[in-house]
């Protein structure tokens, strides 16, 4: 095997090692194993439909051959905002699955930084099967205490309670990992979020992939930006490398960092992008990228605001 060669496979093999490090804290915890409920108001959408915004603007195109829809994303993004300050988990973790497979497509180097934020998307998720099933348990235990009053049978260890008022604690106990800021307040009131110490909650997931969120929103600013005037286009590797040392890599210890940016290198050049999102051009690509933008924006803003009431910026 030659010197490139050699050079060449050792850095391969430092990339994977370190791509499982790629969001802050992860580090320290790179050993750790790394909703299925909506509220009653989200079901299914049409693409079309969310796709299309209140100005008229037409629907995207769906890519054939390929995973990453470019729809799919933006209508999963206008899903997740609700009320006027919150953001729906079910397709806001879902609009990071087409992220994530938007990072793929760009090669085996991003592919590994997509690999730790799947993680993180799992992390909430499994959060929310064990919750549901805790709260399906209690349901059933509930249930078999009122059959038992019924019969007149003695329940031992079963206190008679009020009915409507268990319902209603149970009810509100069952959607907790519905929303951002729903999960924030259960997880608060229970202690699952430590401000000095590393715990595995859903809040400090969220502020990692929150985190990120910001430097793929910037990345996707930059790459629909037109070159000015005498200027070329700039290299998408050259924008993706701006745009995570301004926002994510802050976060990061040099040799994170380091590896990211080697990460970046083998990035596509512009038609591929092209292609990723159905256009031909730059002007067209602007268009699409720049509606995408708006819908993170929105995700992210109130997402922000939600982390910045509780004081929750800078959790271990």
């Amino acid at each position: 095997m030659g010197v490139k060669c050699k050079a060449c496979t050792a850095i391969f093999l430092i990339l994977l090692l370190l791509g499982t490090m790629w969001l802050y804290g992860s580090l320290d915890q790179h050993l750790e194993t790394c909703l299925k409920i909506y509220v009653p108001k989200y079901k299914a959408v049409s693409l079309n439909r969310v796709n299309s915004s209140e100005e008229g603007e037409a629907p995207l195109k769906v890519c054939p051959g390929q995973r990453f829809q470019v729809a799919n994303l933006l209508a999963h993004l206008k899903a997740a905002p609700v009320s006027t300050n919150d953001v729906l988990l079910k397709p806001y973790l879902a609009s990071w699955d087409e992220l994530i497979k938007f990072m793929e497509a760009l090669g085996p180097m991003v592919g590994l930084i997509s690999q730790e934020i799947e993680s993180k998307t799992a992390i909430i998720r499994d959060l929310t099967r064990k919750h549901e099933k805790e709260a399906e348990k209690r349901m059933k235990d509930k249930k078999s205490m009122t059959v038992g009053r019924n019969t007149g049978m003695v329940i031992p260890h079963k206190r008679p309670s009020n009915s409507s008022k268990t319902n209603h604690i149970l009810s509100d106990e069952t959607f907790v990992y519905i929303s951002i800021r729903s999960m924030i307040k259960w997880e608060m009131k229970n202690g699952l979020v430590d401000f000095q110490k590393y715990t595995i909650s859903g809040c400090r997931t969220l502020l990692r992939l929150h985190r990120a969120l910001l430097w793929l929103q910037n990345f996707l600013q930059e790459l629909g930006k037109d070159a000015s005037e005498g200027e070329h286009l700039r290299r998408p590797s050259d924008l993706c490398k701006e745009t995570y040392q301004r926002t994510l890599a802050q976060h990061h210890t040099w040799l994170v960092r380091r590896a990211a940016e080697l990460a970046f290198i083998a990035m596509p050049e512009r038609p591929f992008f092209y292609q990723l999102v159905c256009v031909e051009t730059q002007a067209e690509a602007a268009v699409v990228l720049d509606r995408v933008v708006r819908a993170i924006e929105e995700v992210y803003k109130r997402t922000e605001g939600a982390l910045v009431e509780h004081k929750m910026l800078d959790l271990p």
